[in-house]
């Protein structure tokens, strides 16, 4: 039995902020990392979320870095987005494929659902602000949201929930019931799924950090994933940079 997506609502992952999830249903877990940006057959770990965010990705130097948690589940693969954003949703749903992309953050709602087909956004909306729908195809989910009784016929006027709450975990329904989507919640728990770097890869003095990390017995960064944590290259820096002394930067 399938966990669905209902759950999601409000949840995040061990970042304490955020939940990104790319969906796709006609493609297999590494064909979904490698069209979101992953070399193939570059896959770490595998690892939990929490492992995951142990990392430091979004300590990772630059603003561009990222990396994906991918498996399968209910005829869908996912793939769950630790550090920047990305949006990669046409790109992965090209050739016939179908993809979602669910987006929360806590701090910049609302929480968005995206759904296209084909290299195309079909359709979508923000949970509690429904009425403002997007895509090719942008009232193909209407019927659902008047049924749920989140928005009148018309399409422009909210029906008579008053739940706000309630009425995000209905708007999220609609992608679970028309489409079977379905993320198992131990994503976020226990299981360890194998890690893709999407973005930021690979860093153009990853060598250079690598092995004076090897030779000061620092940790490595991991090969596979080709990111230089944030704290390694800022230690990195302090050892070799002229500028920077004992005690600190000088003037």
């Amino acid at each position: 039995m399938s966990d669905g997506v209902q759950w999601m609502v409000g949840t995040v992952t061990s970042s304490g902020w955020m939940l990104d999830v790319h969906f796709a249903r006609g493609i297999d877990a590494e064909e979904l990392a490698v069209r979101m940006g992953a070399r193939r057959g570059a896959a770490a770990g595998p690892m939990t979320d929490a492992e995951t965010e142990d990392l430091g990705v979004g300590s990772y130097d630059g603003p561009n870095s990222a990396v994906v948690r991918v498996g399968e589940h209910a005829g869908w693969a996912f793939a769950v987005l630790h550090g920047s954003y990305l949006d990669r949703l046409e790109e992965v749903s090209r050739e016939g494929v179908e993809a979602v992309h669910y987006h929360h953050n806590s701090e910049h709602p609302p929480t968005t659902v995206l759904y296209a087909r084909d290299g195309r956004t079909v359709c979508g909306y923000g949970l509690g602000e429904e009425r403002i729908r997007w895509g090719r195809e942008r009232d193909l989910f209407l019927p659902d949201l008047v049924a749920a009784g989140i928005l009148n016929p018309d399409g422009d006027t909210y029906g008579g929930l008053d739940d706000y709450s309630e009425r995000k975990r209905l708007g999220l329904a609609v992608f679970e019931k028309r489409l079977g989507l379905s993320l198992p919640r131990t994503a976020l728990t226990e299981d360890r799924l194998p890690v893709y770097a999407v973005m930021g890869s690979p860093a153009d003095d990853f060598e250079e950090i690598s092995a004076w990390a090897e030779a000061s017995g620092r940790p490595l960064p991991d090969r596979r994933l080709g990111l230089v944590p944030a704290g390694l290259r800022r230690d990195y820096e302090w050892a070799t940079d002229p500028r920077w002394g004992r005690t600190g930067r000088t003037a």
